[in-house]
Parts: C-alpha cells; sequence; structure tokens
C-alpha cells in the first residue's frame, strides 16, 4: 500500500499538505487537491476515516451502551435503537450499539479512546456507574432513563409513574379491586424505570384501599410458566394484573390456560411497556401499554446531539408515558 510520503513526492508537494488533504483539516487550494487525489489514485492510496476523524478531533460516531450481556435485547428495546440510528443519520453521526454494563474500566476504555464523540445510556440504574464513569472522562453523554438524582443530567424517559396509575385506573374503573403487578426480579428492582413503576402501583394500590399484590419472576418465558402454574393458588382472589416483564408475559398466560384460568374472564392482564409485534405473540391477543421507544430513540439522540454542539445549552428533559392500546386480554369484572 502507498504511503503518504510516496503520495507527496507523486503529487510535488509536502507530506503535510497531503495530510491537510486526507484528513480535512487545513484548506488548500483546488488545484492543489487535485493533484493529491489524482496520486492517491494513481498509487492506489486508501484513506482511513477513522484516523482522519480523529485528526479532526472529531469523529461524529455515537455509542448507545446498552447492557445486553445482562439484559436481552428485546423487540421492543430495538425500537430504541433503529430510531435513535436513523436520527442520528438524519443529522449526520453514525450510531453503533456498544454492549456495556456496569464494568466501569470499559466505559473509561471506551471514553478514552477518542472514537466517539458521545454516549447514549440504555437500561439506566437508579445509581449507574457509567454515568460517574462517563463525566470523569468528560464524555458527552444522554440518558434514555433517569438515575435516582437525575436533576443535572441530560435525559429522555418514560413516564412510567404516569403509565402505571393509568392502568390501575382502567382497571379499576372496570371494576376490579385485586389487582397484582409483576416485574422482573433481582438486579431488575435496582433500574430506574422499575423502581419508579412499583412504588407508583404500591401507592395508586394504597390509596384506592385495594391490597397490594406485588410479584416478580426473571424476565423468561418459562419463569413466567412457573409462576402461572401457581398463581391461582397464590393468589385466588386477584381478578387483574399489571405485568412489567415483557419476557415473562408469554410463558405466564401459556401456564395459566393449562391450570384453567381464563384470560380475560378470570383474570384481566396488561402488559406494561410493550409494543403490538409482542402483544401479538399470545393468545388472547394482549392489551399493552405502548412504550414509546420510537419517540423517546429520536430525543435522546437530539439530547445528546445537543449537549455535544451546544454544552452551555439547558439540559433537556423529556417525559413520555405510555399509550393504552386496547387488546383481548382486560375485561370488567361483574
Amino acid at each position: 500500500m502507498a504511503t503518504m510520503r510516496e503520495v507527496a513526492a507523486r503529487a510535488e508537494v509536502s507530506i503535510a499538505t497531503v495530510s491537510f488533504v486526507v484528513n480535512g483539516t487545513k484548506k488548500v487550494t483546488d488545484a492543489t487537491r487535485k493533484r493529491v487525489e489524482d496520486a492517491m489514485r494513481d498509487l492506489g492510496f486508501s484513506r482511513n476515516p477513522v484516523g482522519a476523524a480523529l485528526a479532526r478531533g472529531r469523529t461524529r460516531i455515537l455509542a448507545m451502551l446498552y447492557p445486553a450481556v445482562e439484559r436481552r435485547l428485546s423487540p421492543t428495546a430495538v425500537t430504541f435503537f433503529t430510531s435513535a440510528s436513523r436520527r442520528a443519520r438524519e443529522r449526520g453521526y453514525d450510531l453503533v450499539m456498544w454492549p456495556i454494563g456496569d464494568d466501569t474500566a470499559q466505559v473509561s476504555v471506551l471514553a478514552g479512546t477518542g472514537l466517539i464523540d458521545g454516549a447514549l445510556l440504555m437500561e439506566v440504574r437508579l445509581d449507574d456507574p457509567r454515568v460517574a464513569a462517563l463525566h470523569d472522562r468528560r464524555v458527552p453523554f444522554a440518558l434514555i432513563g433517569r438515575t435516582s438524582e437525575p436533576d443535572d443530567l441530560a435525559y429522555v424517559d418514560v413516564d412510567f409513574p404516569a403509565s402505571v396509575r393509568e392502568a390501575h385506573a382502567r382497571l379499576r374503573d372496570l371494576g376490579h379491586e385485586d389487582i397484582a403487578f409483576l416485574t422482573g426480579d433481582g438486579r431488575a428492582f435496582s433500574h430506574g424505570a422499575v423502581a419508579r413503576a412499583r412504588e407508583t402501583y404500591e401507592a395508586a394500590a394504597t390509596a384506592s384501599g385495594s391490597p397490594v399484590t406485588m410479584l416478580s419472576c426473571a424476565e423468561d418465558p418459562g419463569a413466567g410458566r412457573e409462576l402461572g402454574s401457581r398463581f391461582r393458588q397464590e393468589h385466588p382472589t386477584t381478578t387483574a394484573l399489571i405485568a412489567m416483564n415483557e419476557p415473562a408475559v408469554p410463558g405466564l398466560l401459556i401456564a395459566l390456560a393449562h391450570e384453567g384460568v381464563r384470560v380475560p374472564d378470570d383474570l384481566s392482564v396488561i402488559s406494561m411497556g410493550s409494543t403490538a409485534f409482542m402483544a401479538g405473540m399470545t393468545d388472547p391477543r394482549l392489551t399493552f401499554m405502548r412504550t414509546p421507544g420510537p419517540e423517546l430513540g429520536e430525543w435522546g439522540v437530539d439530547a445528546l446531539i445537543d449537549r455535544i454542539e451546544t454544552p452551555d445549552a439547558p439540559l433537556p428533559q423529556r417525559l413520555l408515558p405510555c399509550e393504552y392500546v386496547a387488546g383481548d386480554s382486560v375485561a370488567s369484572r361483574g
């Protein structure tokens, strides 16, 4: 492969001038640029786009940090990434998925490479170590989600408190009094979305004089089956369920049917934070609260790029609730 020195000799210019043309770091005359580019073509010299970007001090590459090793990338989560990627391209950036979880050493290494202009965080925990790691490295970032103290952060997020209140109120209006709430277990409790949703459900149930029935299981269809097989025995008076555990719901409904629990006649089910694609995978077709993934993916990218291009502007902070979508898994009581 030809070198810059050989290109410079062929074009009869300095190596520095070749670098200016390759990296776009300094303006040269049209005639000089043509001579350099002709020499590059004749010698088969290939530009290194990453090297050129680093030389300019900007790569126009954004990283979406998603803990794919810890949490599977569901079709609903994909809606965030696809809309974010499309929005990034519209604004002249490229978005890459980076499967980094709580490993702050990896985050620090990525931030220190200079390969990215900024980072967009998903699956945000109440106390998320990635935030401190990016802050320490002075890398612009924004969150799709919120920590426990988000006032000084750029974020967009699903308004799960408002969404849970709506789902609970709809079920109450249909005559349901014993309404259970299902989330993932273990590490899921530390996620800002889950923690806020659980807190809101407990407050809504308490305020309405209803029992507080908090359930959890692994985010897996098999765990949903196991829960469904013992659900009626353990919760004989429960007539409705708000399920914020999308992967477990198909298994749950299968097991309920095997146990003779009819949905929605015996148990109404609302899937919290889902998509029409996932709702259509069950029988009956789920009633769900639609995750605003396409909207938040775009808003998240806008928030991040605004931090990169106008760092002194007010912090973007936006919430958007889920949208109720009627299916066949909810019925009135009595």
